[in-house]
Parts: structure tokens; C-alpha cells; sequence
């Protein structure tokens, strides 16, 4: 079947398709309990850090990335991690840096799926969370979780609150990383320290597993 119409007919017109879809499936589907989720530990993390982003300490450093998981270096981080995804399973990279200025990290697709024989998800962060996020936590429980976040220079203010941007955007990313880590889903974080040097040596140590 072929539907012909612009843009903004389609999606009207599948907009009334999931809506009539999901009411004879007895289905809400603005229900999103796992976004609130995430959202919730968001909000308890900006709580208690009362507006100032603490500091973190990594498992271990290797160069320019710093590793929150197991590994004595990134590229065994990186092969444990591997190790790790469910024989049925999926990869979701998340990555929370900057689409224009860091778009090279967006090769690590192509290279964890030759390397896992896994599919592999990217997601640019936090944008994500409102999407696939959801099915992260509420779909089939077969994921691995690689979250990518990075020091930021400058951070910029949100008017009338106590945090700017650059804490906000770290607790959106923790917090959600506390709502995988709750369901026992395999997840390692990488922090890069220099973001430019990171990706390279992040794209360096998996083509060489």
C-alpha cells in the first residue's frame, strides 16, 4: 500500500494511525514511565548537589579517557565490555558531546558492530533519552550500554536556577546511567578528559581488538 501525501500529511495522517492502533490495543501510548524514570534520578542528583557538579573519581585513567567500569585500560575496558552483550543482544552508544565539534565518535557504530557481531544504536545526548531511551529501559532487557560524556569548557547559566548547562547535562547523563545500572544491564562510562584526543584514542583502541 502506498500512501501519497506531503510531509505534514504523514504525519498527521500516522499519527492517527498509532493512536487508533494503540486505543484498540487498550495501549497509552504518551506513556513513557521509564523517561519519568530517568528524569526523577536527574532531578535527585541536581537535588543533592545543590547546583555545584561534584567531582568524579575514575576506576583508572588511560590518556585522555577516563574509565567508570572494569578494565586497568581502555582497551580491555572496551573488551570486557564486549564480552558482556547478551548473545541476542543490542549495543547503544550514547554520547554526550557535541554533534558538530566531536562528530568523529560517530565511527564507533561501524566498528563496535564488526567487532561485537552485535547491532549497534547511536544516540547524541541528552536529545536521545526522550526516545530510544524509553526503550532502553522498558523494551526487551538484552542491551549493552556504552556512554560516552566528556569535560566541558565552558559551561553557560540557566536562568533561574542554581546550575548551569554543563551540570545539568552531567546529571541527565547519570541519572540515567542509575536507571541501566539498576536493571543489572552491562554499561561502561567514558569520560573524555580532552575530547578530541579521547575519540582518537577511543577509535585507536577498538580497531585494534
Amino acid at each position: 500500500m502506498v500512501i501519497s501525501a506531503d510531509l505534514a500529511s504523514q504525519f498527521i495522517i500516522w499519527e492517527w494511525v498509532t493512536a487508533l492502533v494503540c486505543a484498540a490495543m487498550a495501549i497509552d501510548p504518551f506513556n513513557q514511565p521509564n523517561v519519568t524514570e530517568a528524569k526523577g534520578a536527574t532531578s535527585s542528583l541536581l537535588d543533592a548537589w545543590a547546583g555545584k557538579l561534584p567531582t568524579f573519581s575514575p576506576g583508572v585513567q588511560d590518556g585522555g579517557v577516563a574509565i567508570f567500569g572494569e578494565g586497568m585500560d581502555l582497551k580491555t575496558a572496551l573488551s570486557l565490555f564486549i564480552e558482556s552483550i547478551p548473545h541476542d543482544g543490542y549495543v547503544a552508544v550514547m554520547a554526550y558531546l557535541d554533534r558538530r565539534d566531536d562528530v568523529k565518535i560517530m565511527q564507533i557504530r561501524s566498528l563496535l558492530a564488526d567487532k561485537s557481531q552485535r547491532p549497534v544504536t547511536f544516540g547524541w545526548g541528552p536529545r536521545f533519552l526522550h526516545s530510544t531511551g524509553q526503550f532502553h529501559k522498558g523494551g526487551q532487557p538484552n542491551g549493552a550500554f556504552l556512554q560516552i560524556t566528556g569535560e566541558v569548557a565552558r559551561d553557560y547559566a540557566i536562568p533561574n536556577q542554581v546550575f548551569g548547562f554543563k551540570t545539568l547535562i552531567a546529571a541527565q547523563a547519570l541519572g540515567d546511567g542509575e536507571a541501566l545500572a539498576s536493571r543489572k544491564y552491562p554499561l561502561l562510562r567514558l569520560n573524555l578528559i580532552n575530547r578530541s584526543v579521547g575519540i582518537d584514542e577511543l577509535l585507536t583502541a577498538l580497531k585494534s581488538l
